[in-house]
């Protein structure tokens, strides 16, 4: 199909129908307008093709499992309905040239030469380190053409890199290796390129969640076979919004407060003999905390213990909802909000001790649901800066947007939705 025939395929009451499943109702026809300009946008930089394919791959929320999957712990996750969306076709080179017109990037890779760079940073290094990921598992690269839009917020704790990662996973797999691959090998081969392409010590959990789609809860004991589980569960027939909350600054200089986490994790299961904590448990510590406070360091231990409890509350959070039980799903949503601030403690940075958007963001947020006694926090995400969480009951978010945006700016809220698909083909959607 060519951008013509595709343009008229968004048209179909089954695209629209698609829209309303991505997006929601209301968001159905901005994203279809959407999908054209992508579309236009890639007629006008590489000319019309017979082979033009839509993709799209959304960012994620993290419910619960705050810093766990990095030391093979569980996690409870969903794609949200921020999307990155791409309009690609093969063009028979060894070239691959990417337009993302939300960064204004117009990048070329030439398959012949995926070494980093020297500063290891960047989306050239991160495209780098997907393609030779993909070879070194075994599958297939060859040379396209791309431009690509994202409305997921960028350096924020809502996945944008591991969305856009996803995006060229699907892309990779559908032009060629005819669709065989699985959303774990996308996953696996997207930490490859964070791990040694950028030096950022990231786990599993951003990748798979943008890959999977829909609300999963993810077991990462054997993180070459990750234990996935779709929930099905519906926070709109709790009558309950998941809000996202900018709080300003983004984490995107901050890999070594990232990075100290799961080192800091590990240096605790190294007193053990152990690689990683899931190897461990939180009795173990315990009975021999003074050596292991010793030898790993005090933050190191309360990281530990947060850990471990995670690990419970979300097996307990995905039991709620399994039963229907949302009060106690809300608490331990509070209970891993509180974890996160006080025992992990990533919610600012020692480097810059004045600047807490977090921490502010989540104070007004406490104070508010205090007052109405009703809803939930925590920070989202990697945390130190970005974003926080809230879900609240439907009646109180307007009333709760309008709080947070007069405090920390207007259009720093953003209501989520949960979509029920990962990093997808479209056009493989609408057959």
């Amino acid at each position: 199909m060519n951008v013509k025939d595709t343009i008229g395929l968004l048209k179909s009451e089954k695209a629209s129908a698609l829209m309303a499943e991505l997006y929601g109702r209301e968001g159905a026809a901005e994203n279809e307008t959407r999908y054209e300009k992508v579309l236009t946008g890639f007629e006008q930089t590489f000319g019309d093709r017979e082979n033009i394919l839509l993709f799209s791959s959304p960012g994620r929320t993290e419910i619960s499992g705050n810093h766990t999957d990095h030391n093979h712990g569980k996690v409870l996750a969903g794609s949200i309905n921020l999307d990155c969306v791409g309009a690609a076709a093969v063009n028979y080179s060894n070239l691959i040239h990417i337009i993302s017109e939300t960064y204004d990037q117009d990048i070329t890779i030439d398959l012949n030469q995926l070494e980093p760079s020297a500063k290891k940073a960047g989306t050239t290094d991160l495209i780098k380190g997907l393609l030779k990921g993909f070879k070194e598992a075994g599958y297939s690269i060859g040379g396209f053409d791309a431009y690509v839009t994202s409305n997921v917020i960028s350096a924020a704790g809502v996945s944008s890199s591991a969305s856009f990662e996803m995006l060229l996973c699907s892309m990779l797999n559908t032009f060629f290796n005819e669709g065989r691959m699985d959303s774990v090998a996308y996953a696996h081969i997207g930490k490859y390129s964070e791990n040694i392409y950028w030096d950022k010590a990231s786990g599993l959990l951003d990748q798979m969640a943008c890959a999977v789609g829909g609300l999963i809860t993810i077991d990462f004991t054997e993180p070459a076979v990750p234990e996935v589980e779709k929930i099905n569960f519906d926070f709109g027939s709790q009558d309950h919004s998941l809000i996202i909350v900018q709080t300003g600054k983004g984490h995107a200089d901050l890999s070594a407060d990232y990075s100290s986490v799961p080192n800091e994790m590990k240096k605790v299961a190294q007193f053990f003999g152990k690689e990683v904590l899931s190897q461990v448990t939180e009795e173990q510590v315990i009975e021999k905390l003074s050596e292991v406070r010793s030898f790993a360091g005090d933050r190191s231990v309360l990281r530990a213990l947060h850990f471990f409890e995670e690990n419970k509350r979300v097996e307990e959070e995905v039991k709620a909802l399994k039963e229907g039980n949302f009060e106690k799903f809300l608490k331990n949503i509070t209970a891993s909000g509180n974890s996160s601030w006080k025992w992990l403690q990533n919610c600012f940075t020692n480097s810059a001790v004045q600047e807490q958007g977090i921490t502010i963001a989540l104070a007004l947020t406490e104070l508010f649901i205090a007052e109405k006694q009703r809803g939930a926090c925590r920070v989202h995400g990697g945390g130190f800066a970005g974003v926080i969480m809230a879900m609240l009951p439907n009646d109180l978010t307007d009333e709760y947007i309008r709080y947070i945006e007069g405090c920390l700016g207007e259009g720093c809220a953003y209501r989520m939705s949960i979509r029920p698909y990962g990093a997808v083909c479209i056009n493989e959607l609408l057959k």
